[in-house]
Parts: C-alpha cells; sequence; structure tokens
C-alpha cells in the first residue's frame, strides 16, 4: 500500500511577492526561492518552521473570481500551531492584523483558537492545542 505524509499548501495569488511578505511579515516565514513557471508565472516558496508553502499567480487570472471563507468548495483555511495563542494574537494586531474571530474554545477539541484573513482571501486559523 503506498504511503502518503504532507508535503505543502499552495496559495493561488495575484501577487505573490506582496502575499510572501505577509507570511514573512505576521509569521516570520523564510523565503526559500523565488521563481517563474513556464507559462509566465511567479512563483514563491517559503518555510514555516517545516511548513512549505507555496504561492504563485493564477494559471489563468481571468479565471479567478473571489469567494467566501466557510462558503466555497476547497481550501477553507489552514492552522498555525501556537504555544501562547493570547501573545501571538497581541503581537498580530500589534502589525495591523485584523481577525475574523477572537480567541475561544473548541468545543470538539478543547483547543484555543482564533481566526484571521491573510492576503488574497485566505482564512488561517491560530490554535494552541488543550492540555493533555
Amino acid at each position: 500500500m503506498a504511503r502518503f505524509a504532507y508535503d505543502h499548501i499552495h496559495l493561488i495569488s495575484p501577487d505573490p511577492l506582496h502575499a510572501a511578505q505577509f507570511y514573512e511579515d505576521a509569521f516570520g516565514a523564510t523565503k526559500v526561492s523565488v521563481g517563474q513557471y513556464p507559462d509566465g508565472g511567479t512563483r514563491v516558496e517559503l518555510n514555516i518552521e517545516g511548513t512549505r508553502l507555496l504561492i504563485r499567480t493564477p494559471m489563468h487570472a481571468g479565471d479567478c473570481v473571489q469567494d467566501i471563507p466557510g462558503k466555497r468548495h476547497g481550501l477553507e483555511h489552514f492552522g498555525l500551531r501556537t504555544d501562547n495563542i493570547e501573545e501571538a494574537v497581541t503581537e498580530l494586531k500589534s502589525k495591523g492584523i485584523d481577525f475574523l474571530e477572537q480567541i475561544s474554545v473548541s468545543a470538539a477539541t478543547g483547543s484555543k483558537i482564533a481566526f484571521l484573513m491573510a492576503p488574497d482571501n485566505v482564512m488561517i486559523e491560530l490554535l494552541q492545542p488543550a492540555s493533555r
């Protein structure tokens, strides 16, 4: 049987360099590479503590439409774990980042969670796992 392991998150952006700067400023991501696809699209690869984040321009820019997180098919959000969500939220707010949902406790997991929006309509969940 084939085995599988997590590899990356891939986002589409009209301005991958601008989007990448957000992840660098907000979460301390490091830029691994910037390049071009054969179709001329820009590609940026970032690393957030071992998590690969790829951002590229749309293959056909005219085909992209904005939609609403929580009401779309496909990627609804991705999560970033933190060991101190209160400190993380305070730090991100000091950088001018607005939150969609303030810190709450997940009824399903007991973890503390909060949601924010990144460029290009990408929703991010911050979570601090419940103590066990």
